[in-house]
């Protein structure tokens, strides 16, 4: 039985870990995006970067409430709420491809 706590317990820890860093990830990328030189030139790209601003409040948002969960051991391997941390790693995923996207558009001649 101890063995169990225990690697729940690292697991846990890890999850936290994954988390923080997917987090300082996200604000670094708010921070390019915040900077001039990503700024957008069209009003198509500036839907695109509302939409990516707009996709990083709801990441944080989102973010807040995982790592509540995790620091208060509320969020159980084994439980439903195991679907909602993939959600959460599955948005950081999706931030990641959609701000890619936009810094690749950025890069296009208009």
């Amino acid at each position: 039985m101890e063995h169990i706590t225990q690697n729940n317990i690292e697991k846990q820890q890890e999850l936290l870990v994954r988390v923080e860093r997917n987090n300082r990830m996200v604000q670094r990328l708010l921070e390019k995006l915040s900077s001039y030189t990503y700024e957008p030139k069209c009003p198509r790209r500036f839907e695109k970067f509302y939409e990516l601003h707009k996709s990083i409040q709801n990441y944080k948002t989102h973010q807040k409430k995982v790592m509540s969960k995790i620091k208060q051991r509320e969020l159980d391997m084994e439980d439903a709420h195991h679907n909602e941390l993939n959600h959460h790693l599955n948005l950081f995923k999706q931030l990641e491809s959609d701000f890619a996207s936009y810094l690749l558009d950025l890069q296009k001649p208009r």
